[in-house]
């Protein structure tokens, strides 16, 4: 099993081969590449404030697979969550970490994925994603929250 590197922001270990988190740095990049990581699975925009200016080029530079699966924070897709899944059912026998910007996304991602999953846990994802945040309005639907619509999207330790 990988260790933790709870340095980067809202990392989170999801089994014994997969890790999330927020944008790491560079270095940061470097520390998971140390840990066995062979792919690196990014779902927040390049543009986005705080994505590195060459995420694919450092990744690719350190020996790891770059995988990008940009998803507009205001309007996930079922396109979206199908690439990710995808990947995800693809990279079942390597180490992968996988991050957006603030580790959001993606735990809602993993979180949609686990109630489709007989080999995840529901629970565990649902109390994942909300160690983070609990999505509203916008990610409801994509969820399949029903309580979510209309609510704000409130963040751990800000909202709640």
């Amino acid at each position: 099993m990988i260790s933790d590197l709870s340095d980067i922001l809202n990392w989170r270990r999801i089994n014994s081969r997969i890790t999330t988190s927020g944008q790491p740095s560079e270095d940061q990049l470097a520390e998971i590449k140390r840990l066995g990581v062979t792919h690196v699975v990014n779902l927040g925009p390049h543009s986005n404030k705080g994505a590195l200016d060459d995420e694919a080029g450092t990744v690719t530079s350190l020996g790891m697979e770059y995988v990008y699966i940009p998803v507009e924070f205001d309007n996930p897709t079922d396109e979206n969550y199908n690439d990710f899944k995808q990947v995800i059912d693809d990279l079942r026998s390597s180490t992968i970490h996988v991050h957006c910007i603030y580790n959001a996304r993606v735990s809602a991602f993993f979180y949609r994925y686990a109630k489709s999953n007989p080999e995840a846990s529901v629970e565990y994802a649902l109390a994942n994603m909300e160690s983070i945040w609990r999505p509203g309005d916008d990610w409801a639907d994509f969820i399949g929250s029903s309580d979510a619509k209309g609510q704000p999207n409130r963040y751990a330790g800000d909202d709640y």
